[in-house]
Formats: structure tokens, sequence, C-alpha cells
């Protein structure tokens, strides 16, 4: 037997048995065709299509000028290149706020342009009814509380999230109204590591944290700035595996110089 055809495909429902063995959540985001592939490779068990491609690809300064168009480009990109992991679809801003009709269009579309696993919607109560008419079409929905980058404008910054008594109540009753739903997960952006712990123990779906402490059951941070790609992001729960801008940057010099020297190519480069 091909070791291909022994990797076991991760779902939902295999999400769901590691919560219940202890066995922690990795997930990374990823854009691109080459990109998936080495992740996928690496064993990742969650690649999310990140409205984030806003910021890294694009360079845009938030996550609201992205459109459906282009993260539907992204997440069949992503798709092409992964035999194992789950993938999961940020909705991008303006396709699902305020119409679940709109809603489950837009979910719809990316589930069949783009053969993902399931999307990913930011908001509680105030996105509900969105999130019931998307599950009532059988499309896994990821969650997304604390803070959530789309409503950014609303924030006016991006401080740690219900740090205050009022807006943590919140969050644990959004939680608990997400999972009620039939959300089978939920991501926590940039809260107490206590809180994310409570959330965590008190919710039978997995509950994964970016800058939510280690009590919840699984991470997931920006490719490109935990391989320092990007350097200009450097928020506390950010851990950099590498310095990939510096050892590219020094790569991309050397074959300038190379080319402007006529050291390359050499008489074995050459037919």
């Amino acid at each position: 037997m091909s070791s291909e055809s022994k990797v076991k495909v991760v779902t939902t429902h295999v999400l769901q048995e590691m919560k219940v063995r202890g066995e922690k959540i990795a997930m990374l985001t990823g854009y691109d065709y080459s990109m998936a592939r080495i992740l996928d490779a690496a064993g990742i068990d969650v690649l999310l299509v990140g409205d984030s491609a806003s910021n890294v690809m694009a360079g845009h300064i938030s996550t609201l000028p992205i459109t459906l168009d282009q993260m539907i480009y992204h997440a069949s990109s992503v798709v092409r290149g992964v035999k194992r992991a789950l993938v999961v679809v940020d909705m991008p801003f303006g396709t699902y706020q305020g119409n679940s009709k709109l809603a489950l269009r837009s979910a719809i579309r990316i589930m069949k342009e783009s053969g993902a696993d399931a999307v990913k919607l930011e908001g509680g109560s105030e996105i509900i009814d969105s999130v019931e008419r998307i599950l009532s079409a059988g499309i896994p929905v990821m969650g997304h509380l604390g803070l959530t980058p789309q409503s950014i404008h609303k924030f006016g910054t991006y401080v740690v999230r219900a740090r205050e008594e009022a807006e943590a109540k919140k969050l644990v009753e959004d939680a608990h109204l997400l999972e009620r739903t039939g959300c089978f997960a939920i991501v926590l952006e940039k809260i107490p590591a206590a809180l994310g712990k409570q959330v965590a123990s008190e919710l039978k779906i997995p509950v994964i944290g970016i800058g939510a402490g280690s009590g919840v059951d699984g991470q997931v941070l920006v490719t490109h700035d935990m391989l320092g790609i990007n350097q200009e992001f450097s928020p506390r729960f950010l851990r950099r595996y590498h310095n990939l801008y510096a050892e590219m940057l020094g790569a991309f010099q050397a074959y300038i110089s190379d080319v402007k020297s006529l050291d390359f190519p050499n008489e074995r480069e050459q037919y």
C-alpha cells in the first residue's frame, strides 16, 4: 500500500474525535497551490484560506477589500494542492452580514467553485440567521469570536477583546449559541487565556485559538507571519519559526549579483 493511500483525510468528525482524545489541532493559513502542497505534506490538520489574503497577498491594510471572487480563486488554488487537510474558507466582508439569503448564495459559490470543505464566518448572535441558513444546505460552518477583523472599524483598534465582564459574558453566550446552531468548531481571536480555556471546557466542539492562550483545543497562525515573510506584524501571540524574509532577500540579491557579474548562467547551466 502506498503512503498516499494511508493518509487519513481530516474531516469535521476527525476534529471532533481529536478534541475528545485531547489531541491538539494545528491550523495555518494558505492562499496558493505551492504553499498548500507543502503545508499538507507537513501534516497540517486544517488549512484556512483566510481573508488575511487581503493583507499578505494583496497589500491592503485590512481584510475588508477582498472580494468573494478573489477568495474563491485563492481557495480553489489551495484545494488543488491538498490531499489530507480540512480546507476552510473565510467568507469575506459583505457576503453574509444582515442577509441570510445572500449568505447562502455566497457559501454555495465557495463550495461549488473551490471544492473546499467548510466556510468560516465572524460574529455571534448578530449573524446567526446566516449561519442557520448556510447549515441548512449541509455546508459545515466554523465560527469566529473575540477580535473579528472584519469589524475593525467598529472596534477602532486591534487590542485584546473581552477583558470587560459584559463583553466576556456575550462571547461565552455567543460561543454556546454557535455550538447549538450547529457550527463544527470556533476560532477565538485575541482574548484573555482564562476566557479561552473556559469556552473550550464548556463547549463540546473544538475551539481553536489565535492569541487565546494554551487552554483551547488547537492553534492557528497566519503562515506568512510565522515564517517571518511578513516582518511588520509582531503581536505577543506570534511565534516566528523562521526569518524567510532575510533568507529570500539574500537569495534574490545573490541571483541579481550573479546575473550582473555574468556568473549566471555558467557553462554547466547552458545548452
